[in-house]
């Protein structure tokens, strides 16, 4: 079974610096994609960054300039380096991977959502 396990999360100063990491286990299959979302209280998930297998990647408006997304695509691991972060940076940060998961051996899949537990970030003023 895929996992999803991150770590970097903590507690930091406005205008500070963390690199969240996560590394996907348990598969062999085709990563499509994987990415951050965050949730802050009070808020719905959104969308913080992400990166395809091609190398493309999106970022969301609030942190773009700011956070760096990448890969170890070895490793299986992906990495979000957050420089300048403010308070409403404040959220729990979820790891996603949309994985390409081979069903015959003519070649058809079906691509499937993995989650990660979370891990908080907090930025005080």
């Amino acid at each position: 079974q895929v996992q999803l396990v991150e770590s970097g999360g903590g507690l930091v100063q406005a205008g500070g610096s963390l690199r969240l990491s996560c590394e996907l286990s348990g598969s062999t299959n085709s990563i499509n994609s994987m990415g951050w979302y965050r949730q802050a209280p009070g808020k719905e998930r959104e969308l913080v960054a992400r990166i395809t297998v091609s190398g493309g990647t999106n970022y969301a408006d609030a942190v773009a300039g700011r956070f760096t997304i990448s890969r170890d695509n070895v490793r299986n691991t992906v990495y979000m380096r957050m420089n300048s972060l403010k308070p409403e940076d404040t959220a729990v940060y979820y790891c996603h991977a949309e994985v390409k998961v081979v069903i015959n051996v003519e070649g058809a899949y079906r691509n499937k959502d993995y989650w990660g537990k979370g891990t908080l970030v907090t930025v005080s003023s």
